[in-house]
């Protein structure tokens, strides 16, 4: 509660996007070093991928704007497979935070300093030049992969996949105008790139010949779908409520940050379950009084 909940919930109490972005137009440097000086200042301090622990592996995924491929942090290393690769680095964990959530076009994107020489000589397979190995151009993770999966699902057979990601919603009569409707058009791509990831992870993990097993729950599932008698009450009109809160950096008020956490610990208890039905239930949510 006090290393992981407190400092979360702190962060929440703060809007980091606008100050970011007002920062980025008006001041020297740009919105992603502001959002990166907003995450140190607020939750991550002067910490580096090399204060993780060796176990468990942590990875953030941002995406790369040169390469169009996935740029991966994580202590070991961090790495595009077209560019290359760097042991050890000890990049800003808030720098890689800010490049995972870098959502285009307002917070995106933001830039990382590279020394060439500090690549594995032929870990790239065609972009290991500069100035991919120098200055590399980095957007939300989510732009490549909004599941996350890809970096898990070559090594892990056991897979569970949690996605708080926001949905575009219905537009009765789109816009006309040149820059709105290719906003529009993008979302629409956007959404069926999630929802086509989302079919084929769901796919194999039905496949009795596929080796991966797992569980997939979202902000949006119905926790009648995973047919628990025993499940925390979560009422479809109050999640269905609670999956319309706008994905963005903004202050949440106490009591709507707790009843998505709330939401978010029931519905992965009965995600879970369902795939292992030796888990115990739970004995009610984190915070009883907000409820969902």
């Amino acid at each position: 509660m006090e290393w992981v909940v407190q400092p979360i919930r702190r962060l929440a109490d703060r809007t980091l996007d606008t100050g970011s972005i007002l920062g980025g137009l008006a001041l020297p440097g740009t919105v992603g070093d502001r959002l990166e000086a907003a995450y140190a200042k607020h939750l991550y301090g002067a910490a580096t991928l090399q204060d993780f622990p060796d176990h468990p592996r942590f990875v953030i995924n941002a995406t790369n704007v040169q390469s169009m491929a996935l740029w991966r942090f994580s202590k070991p290393y961090m790495a595009d497979y077209r560019v290359g690769m760097i042991k050890n680095p000890r990049v800003a964990l808030a720098k890689a935070v800010a490049a995972s959530s870098a959502f285009p076009p307002v917070l995106s994107p933001v830039e990382l300093d590279v020394d060439p020489n500090d690549f594995e000589p032929m870990s790239g397979t065609d972009l290991q030049r500069e100035p991919f190995t120098s200055q590399v151009v980095l957007t939300d993770g989510g732009v490549y992969d909004n599941l996350g999966v890809e970096t898990v699902w070559k090594r892990c057979r056991t897979v569970y996949v949690s996605d708080g990601g926001g949905k575009s919603p219905e537009e009765p009569e789109p816009k006309r105008d040149w820059i709105r409707h290719a906003a529009r058009i993008l979302f629409i791509i956007d959404n069926q790139v999630r929802s086509m990831r989302l079919r084929q992870i769901i796919a194999a993990f039905i496949d009795k010949q596929d080796e991966h097993d797992g569980a997939y729950w979202g902000i949006r599932t119905p926790i009648a779908d995973y047919e628990l008698s025993d499940a925390l009450s979560c009422p479809l009109e109050r999640t269905e409520e609670l999956a319309q809160v706008p994905t963005r950096l903004r202050r949440i008020e106490a009591t709507l940050q707790e009843r998505l956490i709330n939401w978010g610990y029931a519905v992965c208890d009965a995600a879970l379950r369902r795939h292992d039905p030796t888990l115990a239930p739970p004995k009610g949510f984190p915070y009883p009084a907000a409820r969902v």
